[in-house]
């Protein structure tokens, strides 16, 4: 009786281990038990909602140790680029997806009750593809750690601009202008309708932050486009700065009476005033459309705006000289047209090899140097028929005129002298050729000083025994002139030599 008391409890006994064996079993299965005896799989278990238990190589998939208490929204985001129509929900009835991305793998989701198993599966592709695959491990961390770091904001969209992948500058972007990061795009772009590369430039206003300008380079990839977004604030403030800087240039030459022509390195025309207009009667429609040099100057031969070369075949070849000249800043040439009129032609060197050349009219310049120069002809003929010695000094002092009796009775030629001869050189020459007179010092006195003067004249008498009255005169702008009368004979007989000074009127 003993005996089957005793076999009873121990067969009571087992029964009860093996029960709770099967809940254990049921409830906390081993890692060692979610490894599928065929194909290779990695298996997450969930259990409201977090994940509970994982084989041992779910860890390299999520590159983490510990994936306990990992909600969905954590698992989908890694599981997403290969499985793109993931819901957002944790799944409440059996599913199943294909990668279209990546060959041979699956995913199922197989929920009971308050658990999940999530099977990932992915047929082997050979020893060569894995190899290859551990190898690109680490490159593959350390390019997606650098685009996910990077200052510029960086994302990719499907064929139908939809995002699949973006990196935290992105975020930032999305954040400043207050758009969803799942929502519409912040940047404004229009995909080309093939697939080549395209650049883009926007301005984009944060909320409380001034306008921003982005150059956004978006190229085709497998998968749709992937887009670079690099802030170019400080080159759209440049350019902006030196529009501005050019219109005010531009207004400033619109009121130069002096014609402005720039040409780039190019030798092609990006600048011209109204005054060029004027100056050359070169269509407008013509300066407009940025010809080059030589057709700006062939334009200018048909207009006849320049002197006829000779020969102008050989004239066109030595353009670039004289563009080479423009850029040294030595070239200026005067151009006497058909028409009578006269240009200074000036080239001047501007940066980045650039070359500029100014039209002046200076036809009144030359015909009132021309007039002025001819009435100084038609004065110094008329004083070279006198036979008074005539010089004029400047207040300074220095011989600014003399007629022809002057520098023959003197024996000096000043036009022909080195250096400019001076009131004290001409007394010093004329007291060597006469007797001794104390006018000179008086003399030098009287063309030197600045205040108000009154003529005199003397009598001097050469070493040769000739008679001489000198006249001192003052003129206009303080100039002094100086005037040598020969005595007749008969005045040298009775005459007596005084060499004082006579006030003159």
């Amino acid at each position: 009786m003993e005996d089957l008391l005793i076999l009873a409890i121990g067969a009571g006994a087992a029964a009860a281990f093996m029960a709770a064996a099967l809940i254990l079993f049921t409830l906390c299965p081993r890692r060692s038990q979610l490894q599928h005896s065929g194909t290779p799989e990695t298996v997450l278990l969930f259990r409201n909602g977090e994940v509970v238990d994982f084989t041992q190589d779910a860890a390299v998939l999520f590159d983490r140790t510990v994936l306990t208490g990992m909600g969905w929204d954590e698992v989908r985001e890694t599981l997403l680029p290969g499985f793109p129509d993931l819901p957002e929900e944790l799944p409440d009835r059996p599913l199943h997806w294909r990668s279209p991305h990546v060959g041979n793998a699956e995913l199922w989701a197989d929920p009971a009750g308050s658990r999940l198993h999530l099977r990932l599966q992915c047929t082997p592709d050979g020893a060569a593809t894995l190899f290859r695959a551990r190898c690109q491990s680490d490159e593959y961390h350390r390019l997606s750690e650098m685009s996910r770091n990077a200052p510029d904001a960086l994302w990719q969209t499907d064929d139908d601009g939809q995002l699949i992948w973006y990196n935290e500058a992105y975020e930032h972007l999305c954040a400043s202008t207050g758009h969803e990061i799942d929502g519409t795009c912040p940047v404004d772009i229009e995909l080309p309708s093939k697939r080549v590369e395209r650049s883009t430039r926007i301005s984009i206003k944060p909320e409380g932050q001034p306008q921003r300008w982005l150059e956004v380079v978006s190229r085709p990839v497998e998968h749709g486009w992937v887009h670079y977004a690099t802030s170019i604030d400080s080159l759209v403030n440049a350019e902006m700065a030196q529009r501005n800087f050019v219109q005010t240039l531009t207004k400033t030459f619109a009121h130069l009476p002096i014609g402005l022509a720039v040409f780039d390195r190019d030798r092609q025309l990006v600048l011209f005033n109204p005054a060029l207009v004027d100056l050359t009667h070169l269509p407008v429609d013509f300066l407009s459309a940025k010809p080059n040099l030589l057709s700006f100057f062939d334009h200018m031969r048909e207009n006849r705006m320049m002197p006829e070369p000779k020969n102008y075949a050989s004239w066109r070849d030595k353009l670039y000289d004289v563009v080479s000249a423009a850029r040294e800043d030595r070239y200026c040439e005067t151009w006497n047209l058909p028409s009578g009129l006269t240009y200074k032609i000036t080239g001047r060197p501007h940066p980045d090899g650039a070359v500029a050349f100014l039209i002046e009219d200076i036809s009144a310049e030359i015909s009132l140097t021309r007039r002025f120069r001819s009435e100084l002809e038609l004065t110094q003929s008329v004083l070279d028929c006198f036979d008074d010695a005539v010089a004029v000094f400047s207040r300074l002092g220095v011989l600014t005129f003399s007629n022809a009796a002057y520098r023959a009775q003197w024996k000096c030629d000043p036009d022909s002298a080195f250096a400019e001869i001076t009131i004290v050189d001409a007394t010093k020459e004329w007291q060597q050729d006469c007797q001794p007179s104390p006018i000179w010092a008086d003399l030098r006195e009287f063309v030197l000083t600045l205040r108000d003067r009154q003529g005199w004249e003397a009598q001097l008498t050469r070493k040769s025994g000739e008679q001489l009255r000198c006249m001192v005169q003052p003129v206009a702008a303080g100039a002094t002139l100086v005037r040598f009368t020969s005595l007749p004979v008969q005045a040298e007989e009775t005459a007596q030599p005084d060499n004082r000074r006579k006030a003159v009127g």
